[in-house]
């Protein structure tokens, strides 16, 4: 197992420890009222998801995936509340088939899935824990692996993350071995513009993406197969992001854990505040995907920086805080220790005010203090960025002075043409290269550094985490399902029943079975 990086305890901005203690006390109390909610249901996508840990995986004559066609099926034909699991183990007992031949028939339409008369719990777990058992080898594996690489190339304390969005696989992968060469440690590959709203997994190597490039087990496996190589060639091990968030949360997670992606965006609200994906399909797929990630140790990105890219930075900058304490305590229970959380927050305080440079350094600093073994998500500036491409390489600048005086950890870089186009080969090289010397010439300044107790920075600080404090209460008292509709995040509002994805919910049958996730929580395991 590889060493986790080891942060010194610090309390630089003097913050009430109490009043952070009762924001971790609120945010349980929150989460405890929606993980009833998702204790209770179950939706297609984590069906669907426990269809590919089972080692259900490619297409029909038709390119239908065939765990949605299996879940489609049963939710037609049978009983989905029970569980897919049900169906697949009661249709197993009663045609004598072992799994990979029962689909073979399954297929060609020889036999049916449904209407077999239903196993018991136990038969469901011994018929098909040994399909489970075969996938969790090859995730524990993989997991394995990653700590290795870890043990061999030790991770920086700042890492940089760059992005790579050509649409094409195999462009993408020219352009993140190159970024990696340059000094990239972390490689997100975007994915295809609304690939979040489709409510399946696209199958196989794609090159035709909008805006990004399609999230696919067979992308993902091409990806990981190229970093590996420039990981042994540079001596650092390059780590893959790919995104969770959407319809397909879970299934992505499943797929992300058998093709070693290293961390993935899996926010519990993101999906819900700005895909308008229905909220009790969001809460109860981003469980089950966070126990996937957290079996297979992959770190998750929550997406708290967006709050700012729709409500003001310096007004709303205690939404963002509070939201975190939500995301952790949502993570705490899905079984993500803090070093798989990295938390995330944004350099997004209009530069045109007075200080505006102390106030982000006041969010950052206490975002590390509050959160000290967490693997912080640290986002450049993209809302003040205006087109002026000399003006974006000094906001740039000084966000990477911010990350190194605040020892922030997933260094999200910044690119001087944001919103003129999708950066080129040599905007990345500059902005690696800025960062670079940045962390090389300021290397101990966050050890130097202190902070006037009556100062600007610490009051802001303590005046950000009271009003997450009282927002927090706040949503103790209503319900976090009641806040997103009041839309206290990112000043959006969404509907409990609205939203894309609630047909795909379902209550759970008293007799519901899912085996994988008896099985992760059943095995004692070190990430």
């Amino acid at each position: 197992m590889s060493v986790p990086k080891v942060r010194k305890a610090m309390n630089k901005l003097n913050l009430d420890q109490h009043m952070i203690q009762d924001c971790r006390r609120l945010a349980n109390q929150i989460s405890i009222d929606v993980q009833t909610f998702i204790n209770q249901h179950t939706t297609v996508s984590v069906e669907r998801t426990v269809c590919r840990l089972l080692g259900i995986d490619g297409v029909d004559a038709f390119d239908v995936p065939i765990p949605n066609l299996i879940v489609d099926d049963v939710q037609k034909n049978g009983d989905l509340s029970r569980g897919v699991a049900v169906t697949l183990a009661s249709a197993l007992v009663a045609t004598g088939k072992n799994l990979p031949d029962f689909l073979d028939a399954y297929l060609s339409k020889e036999i049916p899935l449904c209407g077999y008369p239903y196993v018991s719990s136990k038969q469901v777990k011994s018929i098909l824990n040994p399909y489970i058992q075969v996938t969790f080898a090859k995730i524990k594996a993989n997991r394995d692996l990653r700590n290795a690489f870890l043990t061999s190339y030790p991770e920086p304390k700042t890492e940089i993350y760059v992005i790579v969005a050509t649409g094409n696989i195999y462009e993408d992968i020219v352009q993140a071995k190159a970024a990696a060469t340059v000094g990239a440690d972390i490689i997100a590959v975007i994915r295809s513009t609304a690939q979040s709203l489709l409510d399946y997994v696209p199958y196989g190597i794609t090159t035709e993406g909008f805006g990004g490039t399609y999230a696919t087990q067979a992308n993902f496996k091409l990806m990981r197969q190229a970093l590996d190589e420039v990981s042994k060639t540079e001596k650092r091990y390059i780590k893959l992001v790919n995104y969770a968030s959407g319809l397909c949360m879970p299934e992505i997670a499943a797929m992300a854990a058998v093709e070693r992606l290293d961390i993935l965006l899996n926010d519990s609200m993101y999906g819900i505040i700005f895909r308008d994906i229905n909220m009790q399909r969001t809460f109860v797929d981003q469980y089950f995907s966070r126990r996937i990630n957290a079996y297979s140790g992959v770190i998750i990105n929550t997406g708290e920086d967006n709050y700012l890219t729709t409500s003001d930075a310096f007004t709303q900058a205690h939404t963002v805080l509070a939201s975190q304490f939500i995301n952790e305590q949502f993570a705490y229970r899905a079984g993500l220790p803090s070093r798989l959380m990295g938390l995330g927050h944004a350099f997004e305080i209009d530069p045109e005010i007075e200080n505006s440079f102390l106030y982000e350094i006041a969010q950052a600093q206490m975002c590390r203090e509050i959160f000290p073994d967490a693997p912080l998500k640290y986002m450049p500036p993209t809302k003040h960025i205006t087109g002026n491409i000399f003006r974006a390489y000094e906001q740039n600048a000084m966000f990477n002075i911010a990350t190194i005086m605040t020892d922030q950890s997933i260094h999200l870089l910044g690119m001087m043409t944001e919103a003129i186009h999708t950066p080129f080969l040599s905007d990345r090289y500059l902005a690696i290269k800025n960062a670079k010397m940045v962390y090389k010439s300021m290397k101990s300044f966050s050890e130097e550094v202190t902070y006037q107790p009556d100062g600007l920075i610490c009051n802001r600080a303590k005046a950000v985490l009271s009003q997450a404090h009282d927002l927090l209460t706040e949503i103790a008292d209503m319900s976090l399902f009641k806040a997103l509709e009041k839309g206290v995040f990112a000043d959006i509002k969404r509907s409990f029943t609205g939203g894309k994805g609630l047909t795909g919910v379902f209550k759970k049958h008293p007799d519901y079975q899912n085996p994988v996730m008896d099985f992760i929580e059943g095995v004692s395991h070190e990430n």
